[in-house]
């Protein structure tokens, strides 16, 4: 999941949470809100965590000239 889309998702959450007083029969939109807020959430941990280990460095050893 991009980062994008992890806080599309929050935002979505935290309107549904906050913001959407819509009541329907047998769904909870405030719950469906705090759901979307968590699936968010974790996905912009995994995709942080994702973008920090692709950027890790590499040390090469200083070649010596010779040949194996």
């Amino acid at each position: 999941m991009a980062v994008g889309t992890s806080l599309f998702l929050l935002a979505l959450g935290a309107i549904l949470k906050f913001a959407v007083t819509l009541s329907i029969a047998g769904v909870d939109i405030e719950i469906i809100g705090v759901i979307l807020m968590i699936v968010g959430g974790l996905g912009l941990v995994v995709s942080l965590f994702a973008m920090g280990r692709s950027h890790s460095t590499h040390a090469d050893r200083p070649h010596d000239g010779r040949r194996f």
